[in-house]
């Protein structure tokens, strides 16, 4: 199953990508993070057994030592989701 998640907050110029997705990458997550014009982060995963979505939810609350999420937003959607966790530009 594959989500898509919106986080608002203090997000974006705060290293909140990176250490979403090394946290992701580290807990073996497939999926990708990207800022987004608005100044939120959609984040894409692929979750199941092993990786559950509320572990992830818990990695997108984390984020860096400077980053503050206020809201996450979270869809399941059918997009697919290559393997391996990257910060797409």
């Amino acid at each position: 199953m594959n989500y898509l998640c919106i986080v608002s907050g203090k997000v974006q110029g705060v290293f909140y990508r990176a250490s979403v997705q090394a946290l992701a990458s580290d807990a073996g997550y497939s999926g990708y993070v990207r800022n987004l014009p608005d100044g939120n982060v959609e984040a894409g995963v692929s979750i199941n057994d092993k990786h559950p979505l509320d572990h992830f939810l818990a990695i997108l609350n984390t984020g860096s030592p400077y980053s503050r999420v206020d809201h996450i937003e979270t869809h399941q959607t059918t997009g697919a989701i290559s393997a391996g966790f990257i910060i797409i530009r």
